[in-house]
């Protein structure tokens, strides 16, 4: 059957994943950065210990950093049990194990809830959902969305995901979105679509190959740049 879960839920990941997953240089570092969907992820509070612009937007982040905890608690053995079930669709090389694996996204959101507090009030993280997001017209330069567009293909329609990587483009002059895979390792049916739909409004439109792959086979993210 698969990994598959009813709805989105919580589920950080760290810079050093990020990098691989979107290909990111020293160079997109410097660049005005949108993490959308981005949930307790540690990238913003990591990027901005170094000294990097990151906004986060995702609409968890209208509840209190122990609502978001607990919502990881109960998330977690969810998520283990999933991978558990479906070893043979992983790579285990890198990470170990599912208890391997869950130490890592723990940290992560750990930093994550460090940071949450003094990131709101700092504007760092916004609230805020796809396919309608608060921001103006190209207020940043490169937006990355991880595990949410494609990957939910089951749960999210086609038209959800025009509309959003459209509204992605409309706030960024590049987009980056990870993996093409949906929950259960198979290409999203939608990608075609959509890559279609982008080409034909002028966009650029290309699937490009990242170092991180957890997911068999999950090393490829779309690329969209308005040119």
């Amino acid at each position: 059957m698969g990994f598959s879960l009813e709805k989105v839920v919580p589920w950080g990941r760290c810079l050093d994943e990020y990098i691989g997953m979107f290909n990111l240089t020293p160079d997109d570092f410097k660049l005005n950065i949108l993490d959308c969907a981005s949930g307790p992820a540690s990238f913003n509070a990591e990027m901005t210990r170094q000294g990097y612009q990151v906004i986060s937007c995702d609409p968890v982040y209208q509840f209190s950093e122990q609502q978001i905890y607990q919502r990881i608690e109960e998330t977690y053995p969810i998520i283990i049990q999933q991978l558990e079930n479906n070893l043979d669709d992983y790579v285990w090389q890198k990470i170990k194990s599912p208890t391997d694996l869950g130490r890592l996204r723990v940290a992560a959101m750990q930093q994550f809830l460090l940071d949450f507090a003094g990131g709101m009030h700092q504007g760092r993280y916004v609230v805020g959902e796809l396919p309608i997001l608060p921001f103006v017209t190209k207020k940043f330069d490169l937006a990355l969305c991880g595990h949410f567009l494609f990957s939910y293909s089951q749960q999210l329609s086609l038209d959800f995901h025009v509309q959003a990587i459209l509204e992605l483009c409309r706030v960024a002059s590049e987009v980056r979105i990870f993996p093409i895979l949906n929950l259960s390792g198979q290409t999203s049916p939608y990608l075609l679509p959509v890559m279609t739909v982008l080409k034909a409004q002028g966009y650029q439109v290309e699937i490009q190959i990242g170092s991180y792959e957890f997911q068999k086979g999950g090393n490829q993210f779309l690329r969209v740049v308005n040119l």
